[in-house]
């Protein structure tokens, strides 16, 4: 492999839809499963509103959706990918297999994090009086900020993992030159070269959000 300005302007171009499609997936993706995280936590049998059937029923849905292996899961959709961006390749065309598969695993990483935090807190804003909407807003997700960040860390470099695996339909970005050149032209030196960029690429998103986190969290000041 040659360092010529083709191959570094090719390169440049995959970070940057690499880039493109994991954080525009995961924001959508993060509109829709925070929603879903702050459902099954209070429709829960012990949550603030309990809705057993609504919160069992909201589960199974978010169980089926990530047990689908992602690869399997970017084929069965390309019907409902070129319904909606017109076309089945390309960073645009990533992106709606990438929000169907992480919303479910977002949903639940919000799910865990809002289930840490204090009972005894949330039991003091109900008996001053707190209506479901502001102990969401002002209790549960402030206390658990801190573990909101960090679970985002890891729902993004899972998404950016998912981002890597769209290489194979042609899904643009570091996955899809790694794939051409790596798997179909066995050069191996352009695979390892894509596989460093991901893992700086995964280091700057852990490092950010950690620090994010350390300084949200009221324990450690």
């Amino acid at each position: 492999m040659q360092f010529d300005s083709t191959t570094i302007n090719m390169l440049v171009k995959g970070i940057w839809e690499t880039i493109y499609m994991v954080f525009l997936s995961s924001a959508l993706s993060y509109v829709i499963g925070i929603p879903l995280g702050i459902a099954l936590v209070v429709t829960d049998k012990e949550g603030i509103s309990p809705v057993p059937l609504f919160n069992k029923a909201l589960g199974l849905i978010i169980n089926l959706l990530r047990s689908v292996p992602f690869i399997i899961l970017l084929i069965m959709v390309l019907p409902v990918t070129k319904f909606i961006v017109g076309k089945t390749i390309g960073s645009n065309a990533t992106v709606v297999p990438l929000i169907i598969a992480a919303a479910p695993y977002i949903g639940r990483m919000v799910e865990s994090s809002l289930k840490e935090v204090d009972a005894g807190v949330i039991e003091a804003a109900k008996s001053m009086g707190a209506s479901t909407w502001q102990i969401i807003v002002k209790v549960l997700l402030p206390e658990a900020k801190p573990s909101l960040l960090v679970g985002a860390a890891i729902s993004v470099t899972t998404i950016l993992g998912y981002s890597a695996m769209a290489g194979f339909t042609g899904g643009g970005g570091l996955g899809d030159i790694a794939i051409r050149y790596g798997y179909h032209r066995y050069q191996t030196d352009m695979m390892m070269v894509t596989v460093v960029l991901l893992v700086i690429i995964v280091q700057l998103i852990q490092e950010v959000a950690m620090r994010m986190s350390r300084k949200s969290d009221k324990r450690i000041r």
